[in-house]
């Protein structure tokens, strides 16, 4: 626990009423017994929806259970890892509590992996078992054989859907949409016959505490390779702890709170702030498989008066910008919440302006479990800041000199608080660069470079290796991004900096057009008047799409290292 007081954090001034300085990360004494406690309250609820199908917190109880035991069964034990790879589907939150009630750690998967990706993941976390969608079967069969993983459970869309939709939606995606290549994985079991075997198998509770390691979370981090960051029971516990004291202020005006899971739960904000979070509060959680079908997102969207909507930028945007938006009823949501990349003013503004509720953004990292940082539900909302820290939790700017540096003073963001990891699994060098004691506390730095205003609300300016030196001033693409998305006709923009002989880095624009007639011409003019000129973009490109990760953040990296391939040739 940290010593609070107004004096030595300035944030605390703005909490809103009812929401507490600090949270009690022990509460449950592991996640396990936070499900527990949650089946039992809401028993009747219900959970989970996807494809026009609920499940209740009580179905969730015995289906969970019953996976539990199946694995226990296979022989898998207290510590042992369990990969699920599958998009939002009702299957997931089955697996994944019954993967913690048999005492796994969980090693989530983004289904969009390569092969190679895949074999890297599985083989540095050393995982067992596998939870898999039968659509990416024909991945793990080309590289299964190079890793310790001897238990494979694949699953097909509709398996959750009941009887006939089942049948009707697996063979629609199989055979109609050709969406599951051909594969032949020896010894494979269907998802749903392991429920079925485990119904009739005895789950052992083990001993677990909160300070085991319940997820390995995988991150680029802040340097390129793709490490697993150790989550305990304790740091996901401190997070909802937090995240339901955040909420309070407007869980008053929700009946049962519905929430909109449109970000995938393999991702860990989706993990925290909707799955666990929703097993805390009862919240019914929609889960949305894939929110790039805008129509169906749409659809999805209109069964239900919404309350909470987390989401990311681009996926704002892509909503506010389709001729179906204004079909949602938007008139019970009581909170909008925007991470994973930095919400840009013009989003902000029309979200309001088109929800009646404040699209609020917080800042947090796999490392962290991940929020660290939010702005106000309910009170001043300031767009273009990360906002305040969280209950239980210190952020503070780094100088390169390792002293704190004053307000208004741009460094690295560092974080102290309960939900930060244990440390990266196996990797104590990459540990070491990150972790650090300072004050006598245990400080994180977060690779992201940003400011602490006098009101001790936090700005970031950029990632640390997203920076472009443009003759030696500094380049914030978040800012350029920023100012591009306001100019008219832009629909999304990307800012990368790209080796140049004369200034070291140039500021180069890929640009997504909203409006066919938007040219070169008007977006130069536009960043003239906004922009000194150093920040001017030098090259702009026009793309019908940008390259995004599942969760709809834009990949800058992708785009820089096609520039510098292009300079290489």
């Amino acid at each position: 626990m940290i010593a609070v007081s107004k004096e030595t954090y300035p944030w605390l001034k703005y909490y809103t009423e009812g929401v507490p300085y600090e949270i009690n990360p022990d509460a449950y004494s592991s996640l396990i017994e936070l499900m527990d406690t949650g089946f039992r309250l809401y028993k009747d609820r219900s959970a989970f929806a996807n494809m026009g199908k609920e499940l209740t917190f009580g179905k969730l109880d015995e289906l969970s259970r019953n996976f539990a035991a199946y694995l226990e069964n296979l022989g898998l034990r207290k510590g042992d890892r369990i990969a699920i790879q599958m998009p939002n589907l009702l299957q997931y939150p089955v697996a994944m509590f019954g993967a913690l009630r048999a005492g796994l750690v969980i090693v989530n998967t983004n289904p969009l992996y390569t092969p190679r990706e895949m074999q890297h993941q599985f083989k540095d976390s050393g995982v067992k078992a596998i939870v898999i969608l039968a659509n990416f079967a024909a991945h793990l069969e080309k590289i299964v054989a190079n890793t310790e993983i001897k238990h494979i459970i694949i699953t097909e869309i509709g398996d959750m859907l009941g009887f006939p939709k089942k049948l009707i939606v697996n063979a629609v995606v199989k055979y109609v949409k050709k969406m599951v290549p051909a594969y032949h994985i020896a010894g494979a079991v269907s998802f749903n016959e392991a429920l079925s075997l485990g119904s009739g198998l005895t789950y052992t509770k083990p001993s677990v505490s909160n300070i085991d390691v319940a997820f390995i979370q995988y991150t680029g981090g802040t340097t390129g390779v793709s490490k697993g960051a150790m989550l305990t029971h304790r740091n996901l516990i401190a997070n909802v702890e937090a995240n339901s004291a955040w909420i309070t202020p407007v869980m008053g005006e929700m009946e049962i709170p519905i929430f909109v899971a449109a970000l995938p739960l393999y991702h860990v904000y989706a993990l925290t702030v909707n799955a666990l979070t929703g097993i805390k509060i009862g919240a019914l959680n929609i889960l949305i498989t894939n929110p790039r079908d805008m129509n169906a997102f749409i659809d999805d969207l209109k069964k239900y008066r919404i309350n909470v909507f987390t989401g990311v930028n681009t996926m704002f945007n892509g909503l506010l910008n389709n001729p179906r938006f204004g079909e949602i009823d938007f008139s019970q949501l009581k909170a909008t919440t925007a991470g994973g990349m930095a919400l840009q003013k013009v989003v902000a503004e029309r979200w309001l302006a088109a929800t009646g509720c404040p699209a609020c953004e917080g800042y947090g990292l796999s490392e962290t479990s991940p929020v660290l940082s939010s702005n106000l539900l309910i009170g001043e909302n300031r767009i273009g800041t990360i906002g305040i820290p969280w209950p239980s939790t210190a952020m503070a700017i780094l100088r390169e000199s390792g002293e704190w540096a004053d307000t208004g003073e741009v460094g690295e963001i560092c974080a102290f608080g309960p939900q930060v990891m244990l440390g990266y699994f196996n990797r104590p060098d990459e540990t070491a660069l990150v972790i650090f004691e300072k004050d006598g506390k245990r400080w994180f730095k977060t690779g992201d470079l940003g400011y602490e205003d006098a009101d001790g609300y936090f700005k970031i300016v950029d990632r640390k290796k997203d920076m472009i030196l443009v003759s030696g001033f500094n380049v914030y693409p978040n800012e350029v991004e920023d100012v591009v998305s306001q100019c008219p006709g832009v629909l999304e923009v990307a800012c990368v900096g790209i080796p140049d002989e004369k200034s070291g880095e140039l500021v180069k624009l890929f640009i997504v057009k909203k409006d066919p007639e938007l040219t070169e011409e008007k977006i130069r003019a536009f960043c003239k008047e906004n922009l000194t000129a150093y920040k001017c973009p030098k090259k702009i490109e026009f793309r019908t799409e940008l390259p995004k990760t599942n969760v709809g953040k834009i990949l800058r990296r992708v785009l820089r290292d096609e520039e510098i391939a292009k300079l290489n040739k």
